[in-house]
């Protein structure tokens, strides 16, 4: 049975969840550097599909600025671990 979700109702992301990382990261922008500045954020990212073990961290970089409409170069990952 699948858990009702705001995002079921609205049709966006009805997929199967394959993985879930928390992930902790900075934004920034040409105008915002990664200083005091920036937008910091946290919180669970879920994927289709597991990261990559060796370029996990660029990959999320860049499913991240997706999401935000930045470019991965805006984006700095602190921290980021796979949920269980």
């Amino acid at each position: 049975m699948e858990r009702f979700t705001a995002a079921n109702r609205c049709g966006h992301y009805s997929f199967p969840v394959a993985a879930r990382y928390y992930t902790h990261f900075v934004t920034a922008t040409a105008q915002i550097p990664f200083q005091a500045d920036a937008s910091e954020w946290s919180g669970v990212v879920e994927l289709r599909r597991p990261l990559e073990p060796t370029g996990g961290t660029r990959e999320l970089c860049t499913l991240l600025a997706q999401s935000f409409d930045l470019n991965s170069e805006d984006i700095k990952i602190l921290h980021w671990a796979r949920l269980h």
